[in-house]
């Protein structure tokens, strides 16, 4: 499953089958090493690992595809997922993967209310989204923004997300009140 990359500045994500990759996700770059994407992150989230950046980078193309497009939707998949992650990252950097708590109601999943940390996040920038518009987003968009705005984050891209997301056209500014919320 080796997939050859025709430029070398794009990520072996971009234009890959049978996943979603967003635009904005080209521009992770940390430290000279393209960032963990959002699916991948979910996924991880989903199977209880914390993938240190290190670790990603130890991974062959072939293998980061995999954790990419590999099944993780339910408990009997997330536990094979964890199981095969596990393996990787043992193989490819003699470390044990580290433990995150699992959230059984992560507030992504959550169609009927904007999480806090969301609205928080659009007020600073003078914005708000309706509920509608959240619950038309896909899992992946809803846990992309809320990563995309955690505190501690750098943020550049949320923005970006918001755009990609058909959001930013149709997003309206906040008149003082918490209406659209």
């Amino acid at each position: 499953m080796k997939k050859k990359v025709g430029n070398p500045a794009s990520s072996e994500f971009k234009d890959l089958p049978g996943i979603e990759y967003f635009n904005f996700e080209e521009d992770f770059i940390e430290k000279n090493i393209r960032c963990i994407p959002m699916i991948v992150r979910l996924k991880l989230d989903s199977a209880g690992i914390k993938l240190k950046l290190d670790e990603w980078s130890k991974l062959e193309v072939d293998e980061r595809i995999e954790l990419a497009t590999r099944q993780c939707s339910n408990d009997d998949e997330a536990k094979k997922y964890r199981d095969h992650a596990g393996e990787l990252v043992k193989k490819r950097s003699g470390k044990e993967v580290t433990d995150l708590p699992v959230d059984a109601n992560p507030e992504w999943a959550n169609v009927h209310k904007i999480p806090d940390l969301l609205a928080d996040k659009l007020r600073e920038i003078s914005l708000t989204i309706r509920l509608e518009q959240w619950a038309r987003l896909t899992d992946l968009q809803r846990f992309a923004l809320l990563k995309l705005c955690r505190p501690g984050h750098e943020n550049k891209n949320f923005p970006k997300a918001l755009i990609e997301f058909g959001l930013r056209s149709s997003i309206s500014l906040l008149s003082g009140s918490k209406t659209g919320t």
